[in-house]
């Protein structure tokens, strides 16, 4: 998870020390010109951090406008949204090992074609970011399908945040990582070393991962008995997985399934409004230089792997000790990612140029999001542990398109109009959607095992049908 979203964020990085700036500044100047010139409009404007003002920025070689650079940045979506489901479906029922593989592989390659495909032109990088988003959108899915298989229910919640959270440690090392490489190495490196690594994580993949517990010889007999019999399997069992058809009906009315896909596409929105446009309020708004955004932008992410994994262990050992039920746990998760970020975003509308508060907030909002790891992204496999794969690909799906609408939101709204009232609007509707989360969660997220979870084997469209009396007889 951490190389998939390390290669993810990276070109954004890189793209720093591949654009020429000069050039992009004087071709847009006319267009800017007049905005400045009608922006005053009385409200308080902050100053910049010293040396904001002085700071230099490296010319590259490519001369991309602003909207190709949006282009660039946001195709990685599109093969995300397509991806999901059908790599959840073969993920299922075939093999989730080799679909992580996938996953990881096209991005390692992806990723060194980038620096020669950029040279060609930069619908060739378009091309790179897709291929990357196609492997990008079935690592939830695929791991969903292994975490079902592997964690036992007393420790889902820590294994989960164990493995999701390498999404922000990926996250801060690939930014800080991408950063150094760029300033002294050059762009290219950013690309050869970070997928030239990656091909070492391929390789142990293949030797050390099974898809279950029975296929791992890697194990000692007394793990694999204790992980096999907490899911209520035999560890002599041998035959080939039961290739499920999904009860689609059923999981669509599910007020469990529904409230988790409420939480996970609100959850989404606030999760890139801090990871993607809260950094271009504090150096937009708030006049943080390039170096100060960057380490403020990708510390917090550090303190969300920590805070995850401490809250996730906790939850962990209530459940053991009958403190709280599944259920409980999974609310308890979400309140923190929702209820946390949402309060730090209503006091950042009312701090003004308050640079180290608003530090102190972000920081403190995407250490709380960290919750959503043992909280609604673990609860798929609560509640449908055949289908885990095809519920998280549902949700996560529904969950991309925040990705593709937030950017064009922010971008709408503060075209011309980089102030704080600009913003606060924005802020609003982003704590709107988390209250929506919190109520919808609250009164139908559950933790237990739903009815449709296993579904007749001898029916086609998925829904159960009562046998007719010629059947019934023969039974």
């Amino acid at each position: 998870m951490a190389i998939v979203y390390g290669l993810k964020v990276n070109l954004s990085v890189a793209m720093v020390g591949m654009l020429n700036h000069t050039s992009i500044r004087l071709a847009a100047h006319a267009d800017r010109e007049p905005l400045d010139m009608g922006n005053h409009t009385g409200e308080l404007e902050c100053e910049p951090t010293s040396g904001g003002s002085n700071e230099t920025e490296l010319d590259g070689p490519f001369d991309w406008s602003s909207e190709i650079q949006g282009i660039v940045l946001s195709c990685y979506f599109w093969g995300y949204f397509v991806s999901q489901i059908p790599g959840a479906r073969v993920a299922e029922l075939f093999s989730a090992k080799w679909v992580m593989f996938f996953s990881v592989t096209i991005n390692v390659i992806c990723t060194l074609l980038t620096p020669v495909m950029a040279e060609a032109h930069y619908v060739a990088v378009v091309f790179m970011r897709i291929g990357e988003g196609i492997g990008g959108g079935v690592t939830f899915p695929a791991m969903h399908v292994l975490l079902s298989k592997w964690a036992p229910p007393a420790e889902r919640s820590v294994m989960a945040a164990l493995v999701y959270a390498g999404t922000s440690l990926g996250t801060v090392i690939s930014m800080l990582m991408a950063g150094v490489l760029t300033a002294s190495l050059g762009w290219e490196s950013v690309f050869y070393t970070m997928g030239g690594l990656s091909c070492i994580w391929c390789v142990l993949w293949v030797a050390l991962v099974q898809d279950s517990p029975q296929e791992q010889q890697l194990i000692s007999a007394e793990e694999r008995e204790m992980i096999v019999t907490s899911l209520g399997g035999k560890t002599n069992d041998h035959t080939p997985h039961k290739k499920l058809a999904v009860p689609w009906r059923a999981v669509l009315t599910s007020p469990a399934f529904l409230s988790i896909l409420v939480a996970h596409a609100c959850s989404n929105w606030g999760w890139y409004m801090l990871l993607i446009e809260l950094p271009f309020y504090m150096k937009q708004v708030l006049k943080f230089n390039m170096t100060e955004n960057a380490v403020t932008t990708s510390l917090p992410f550090l303190s969300l792997w920590i805070f995850s994994i401490a809250l996730s262990r906790t939850l962990d050992w209530m459940r053991a000790k009958d403190y709280i039920t599944t259920t409980t746990a999974r609310k308890i998760g979400t309140l923190f990612a929702s209820a946390v970020p949402a309060a730090c975003l209503l006091s950042l509308c009312y701090i003004g140029c308050n640079r180290g508060a608003a530090v102190a907030l972000m920081a403190i909002g995407v250490t709380g999001i960290g919750g959503m790891f043992c909280g609604f992204l673990s609860n798929h496999i609560d509640i449908a542990p055949n289908f885990a794969g095809t519920l998280m690909a549902l949700t996560n799906t529904v969950a991309t398109i925040p990705g593709i609408v937030v950017p064009i939101f922010v971008g709408v709204l503060t075209h011309g109009n980089q102030t704080i009232s600009a913003w606060r609007v924005i802020f609003f509707v982003t704590i709107g959607l988390y209250i929506v989360e919190i109520i919808a969660y609250t009164l139908f997220g559950s933790g237990e095992q739903q009815p449709w979870n296993n579904p007749p084997e001898d029916h086609e469209d998925g829904v159960e049908k009562p046998l007719n009396k010629t059947e019934k007889t023969l039974v």
